[in-house]
């Protein structure tokens, strides 16, 4: 075992050069956690005047094209916290984070705000929901009555001076799938996104005696405790997919599974300790995703990632890297340490990176903003298809009308022609090579609009003979074959979207 990771070392350290030109692949999940729990990421200020509420949204539309400039592409936004939520919900009242006060109404729809500005970037929007954690007993109390604990008292439990849904309880799965289905039936959403699904640490004494006499069936505690945490995954899973099939599932296990072949898990795993069995989830095909949290360095995190790809069953795994360990007043990780962990990644070919969390990415803690820019994210990349959802791509747009402006060049196109249940959207492509390699990121210009033209202003000097693709996408990710447009456009200058 020890050889092996002896190896796993030799390579790393070998394949780290900085300043090498990077092989940038297409497909690749670019995902950050932006929190709203006490305004941690998003919002630095309350909305209680419309000038708060304006600052609210340039606070994120900033935050968004920071991300976009980096070449993101999914933003995991925290949009159920304590039991409160950032929209205006028939079942939990808006979280203090907005305005100050625990159901106070900030007077706009900031989920509903956060997907038009994500996807008007190019970007997905996953709704980020804690899922069984309710709140210590400060922020219950300020809830008062609108609390789960006041309205459902049978399906909470205390614990450590923490509220808790109870998961052995069959109602706490009502209770989650109801949130789910009124942000999935309301909102344009790209996923749902699972956070604290599973019992609290050390949850060996975790008061649930009385459902277990009442549910357990003389089952194994510790796997009844398992099987509790699935059951609520496998029913989120159903009730997301009936309204939406195309909205992605995905959740946040701990980082280490279980003990692995290679190195012990130390004490700390989601099997054994807090109960959950993520790797079932996949076999199940009740996930499309996993965001495991591998906030780890060294022995702790290589031979887990390689658990976690070994294991991944046709799903994607996006390792997610504690990037606020870099900082000085947390862990004090140098730099080396993140990079080398997304060397590897790569090199074992996950689905992408994940950090967490937000405002250490865009501070550019130690530099590690600047890195992804002019290294590892140079190029945009889009999220993968899901295949295992559909897996047939759309027609292709056709009638390509092109214009040269006098400052830039507008494009336009009819819609593809398919009759899905949801709209499709485009890719743009442009390059000095005809026809246009759509494999190739580099050639990548737009990677969403809804729109069916396109809009170009000069920016930077570049060939002269440009030649551009369209392509349509739905909401699976299935890609058409291009619409090539094959009249190049004589020009000095590269040219950028118009901003919308």
């Amino acid at each position: 075992m020890y050889n092996r990771l002896i190896a796993i070392y030799i390579f790393l350290i070998g394949f780290f050069t900085p300043g090498l030109t990077y092989s940038q692949p297409k497909y690749e999940i670019r995902a950050t956690w932006l929190t709203t729990l006490g305004g941690l990421d998003w919002p630095s200020q309350k909305a209680t005047s419309a000038k708060g509420i304006e600052r609210q949204k340039q606070e994120l539309c900033e935050i968004l094209d920071a991300l976009k400039r980096a070449n993101f592409n999914t933003v995991l936004l925290q949009t159920r916290l304590r039991g409160d939520v950032i929209y205006p919900s028939a079942i939990e009242p808006f979280t203090e984070s907005l305005t100050g006060h625990e159901g106070g109404n900030p007077n706009y729809d900031p989920l509903k705000f956060a997907i038009e500005e994500c996807h008007r970037r190019g970007m997905e929007l996953h709704a980020w929901i804690v899922t069984i954690p309710i709140g210590n007993t400060r922020q219950v109390n300020l809830l008062g009555k609108k609390s789960i604990t006041k309205k459902q008292p049978s399906i909470c439990k205390l614990y450590k001076r923490t509220w808790y849904l109870d998961p052995g309880n069959p109602q706490t799965d009502n209770y989650l799938a109801s949130i789910v289905h009124e942000i999935v039936s309301r909102y344009d959403i790209d996923g749902i996104h699972l956070d604290y699904i599973r019992y609290p640490e050390r949850a060996k004494d975790f008061p649930d005696q009385s459902t277990y006499r009442k549910y357990g069936k003389k089952e194994n505690l510790e796997q009844w405790r398992r099987n509790n945490i699935t059951r609520i995954v496998r029913r989120i899973y159903a009730e997301t997919k009936l309204l939406k099939p195309w909205v992605k599932v995905s959740s946040s296990p701990v980082g280490k599974y279980n003990d692995t072949r290679r190195y012990p898990s130390r004490g700390w795993n989601a099997y054994e300790v807090v109960y959950q069995d993520a790797r079932r989830w996949l076999k199940e095909g009740i996930h499309d995703a996993l965001f495991p949290m591998m906030y780890f360095q060294g022995n702790h995190f290589y031979p887990f990632a390689l658990d976690w790809q070994e294991n991944k069953n046709g799903r994607w795994i996006v390792p997610g890297l504690g990037i606020y360990f870099l900082h000085p007043q947390e862990q004090n990780w140098q730099l080396d340490e993140v990079i080398r962990q997304i060397h590897f990644l790569r090199n074992i070919h996950m689905d992408g990176q994940a950090y967490f969390r937000n405002r250490f990415l865009l501070n550019n803690t130690k530099g590690l903003l600047d890195e992804l820019k002019e290294y590892f994210y140079t190029q945009p990349a889009v999220v993968p298809p899901m295949t295992w959802v559909d897996s047939i791509a759309p027609s292709a747009p056709t009638k390509p009308y092109f214009m040269p402006l006098t400052k830039g060049v507008k494009l336009s196109w009819s819609a593809s022609s398919d009759n899905l249940p949801a709209p499709v959207y485009y890719r743009v492509y442009a390059s000095n090579t005809y026809p246009v390699d759509i494999t190739q990121p580099s050639n990548l210009i737009e990677v969403r609009t809804d729109s069916t033209s396109y809009i170009f202003y000069p920016e930077v000097p570049w060939e002269e003979r440009i030649y551009w693709a369209v392509t349509a996408v739905d909401r699976c990710g299935n890609e058409s074959s291009p619409l090539e447009m094959n009249q190049p456009f004589s020009v000095s200058l590269v040219t950028k979207q118009e901003k919308r």
